[in-house]
């Protein structure tokens, strides 16, 4: 019952893209959201098809999150093979859009 009641407020309270109101284009970070909330609902595959890199950012945030509380080893380079990867995810992801 609580997830349900936490899925109706996020899908009601989402921002929207300023990029694609003023402009026209989507933004890098369009359907990031939407994915967030595809992910709370069960719907894997429909949140990589909105925003591939949304399976790259959450552990990265995560592991963020759990590195400044724990020692862990390589830190470094997990942090960083996840931040190139979303990059790339993200640079990808919004060019295959325009094609």
């Amino acid at each position: 019952m609580y997830l349900s009641t936490f899925i109706f407020f996020l899908e009601s309270y989402m921002l929207p893209c300023l990029n694609k109101k003023f402009f026209g284009i989507d933004c890098p970070g369009c359907g990031a959201q939407r994915a967030f909330s595809l992910l709370f609902q069960g719907e894997f595959a429909a949140a990589f098809e909105m925003y591939p890199a949304i399976f790259t950012i959450i552990p990265l945030l995560g592991f963020l999150l759990a590195d400044n509380f724990f020692t862990i080893k390589y830190s470094n380079k997990i942090i960083i093979t996840l931040m190139v990867s979303s990059v790339v995810l993200i640079l990808g992801n919004y060019i295959l859009k325009f094609l």
